[in-house]
This record gives C-alpha cells, structure tokens and sequence, in this order.
C-alpha cells in the first residue's frame, strides 16, 4: 500500500465519547477539521504528515495552531480514528470514534476486495486442491457460518470434513469477483459428485477471515454444437483487472 491510497477528497463525521469532529482530508498533506461544541470548538486547517501502514491503515499527524499535537490512526476497514493528542498544557487524551462518511474520496482507495480475492483463493484451493485440513483454522473464523445444508456449521465440521476427502476431489478457480466484504468465485469441482460441478461460492470476510458461505451447483453439461463451455479456467485471467500499488 502507498500513499497514493490515502482517501484525498474524504469528508467524515467523527463521534469520538466526549467530542465530535468533521474531518475533510484536503490532499496528502493537508486537512481540515471542525469542532462545533465546548472547550476545543474551532475550524482549523493544518498541515500533515501521513504514513501508510497496510490494510487500509495510516498514521496522520499534525501540530495544531495552539500547539497540541495529534496522532490519528485511521483505520478505513473498520470505520474507526484511533487519536492521541497532547495539548498545550500537557494534557494528554486518548480517544477512539467511530466515523461516518458524509462525502466520498476522490477516487476509489478500497483494498479490501484485494485482499479478500487472495484469501479466497487460498482457502479454496489449500482445502480443495492441496486437501490441507489446517489451512481451516488459519483461514476460516471459529463460528464460520455455512449457508450449504449438506455440510454442519462450524470451523471444526468444515475441518473434518476437508480431512476426509477423496484423493479425486480437485477443485480449478476461474472468476473472482470482490466488493466490500464480499466475494464470490465461480470454479469447477470433480470428484465431489459422480459428474464434475461447476459451482459458485460466495464468501463473507470479517477481519481478515472467512466468517459466511454460501454455494450454488450444478451438474457441467457437454457443449452443444455452437454453444460454449459452462466454465473455463482461464476466466479468471481474461477478467482480471490489474492492481495499482
């Protein structure tokens, strides 16, 4: 991640316990907040130093006019400012808020879909490809849902059941496709059932693990005279769109 994803254009709203702030993020080194109420009620713009840390993450700082200094951790997964401010008289306040957009940034600086894409394809293929049972606890969250009524709920259940797979059960990838906390990859099964499936899962990712699944199969059909493959392992390439830095 670089700094080119810092959110540039983004108006918040942010409720910390004891104060509420409006942030407008004006470029990369600037940004302007307004506190409407009580003791700190002022609109300021100052200039700021920010540091990208990963996983939609940055470390934004500034001196106020005054002089107290703030750290803000903005974390655009989670919708929460992590700040730490030392004011003129050495008070020193920690505080967390929740934030609420009320104007977007600029461009698009979402990395989640990413992210999501790749641990899809890892678990899907280190289950159903590799049969590695313990890549489940790594990958998938201790109450992981399942939408699937042929398989019971739950991380052990899932666990189980990928550790007695047939050696012929072998999964292939083709399109991904991912937004916000969500991701669904179509893909082709053989070995689950008598006749190869082609079959689509749908994911939900909740901190950076697999919490909900959903699943649609059906039977793969021959090809009619003219007509084209139900899938196609390549897809997933001749869709993929390319990854900014």
């Amino acid at each position: 991640m670089s700094i080119d994803s810092f959110p540039v254009g983004l108006e918040m709203h942010v409720s910390y316990p004891e104060l509420q702030v409006n942030l407008t993020l004006l470029s990369v080194t600037q940004l302007k907040f307004e506190i409407k109420d009580g003791p700190f009620a002022r609109i300021e713009t100052v200039d700021i130093q920010v540091v990208p840390l990963g996983n939609s993450l940055f470390a934004v700082s500034w001196q106020g006019l005054d002089g107290a200094t703030v750290m803000n951790v903005q974390d655009y997964d989670k919708g929460l400012i992590h700040s730490y401010a030392t004011l003129p008289g050495g008070e020193f306040l920690r505080m967390t808020g929740a934030f609420t957009v009320t104007r977007p940034a600029d461009r698009t600086s979402d990395e989640r879909p990413h992210r999501n894409k790749a641990l899809v394809l890892d678990a899907m293929t280190s289950l159903f490809q590799r049969h590695d049972a313990s890549a489940v606890e790594r990958l998938y969250a201790a109450d992981y849902i399942q939408h699937n009524p042929n398989i019971p709920q739950g991380r052990d259940a899932l666990q189980a059941l990928v550790a007695g797979l047939s050696p012929s059960v072998y999964y292939e990838p083709g399109l991904i496709i991912a937004e916000g906390d969500l991701v669904a990859i179509h893909g082709r099964i053989r070995g689950w059932a008598d006749t190869p499936q082609v079959v689509v899962d749908i994911f939900r990712v909740e901190e950076g693990k697999l919490v909900e699944h959903w699943d649609v199969l059906q039977d793969e059909m021959p090809v009619a005279l003219g007509g084209i493959s139900m899938f196609d392992p390549a897809e997933g390439a001749h869709h993929a769109q390319p990854e900014t830095a």
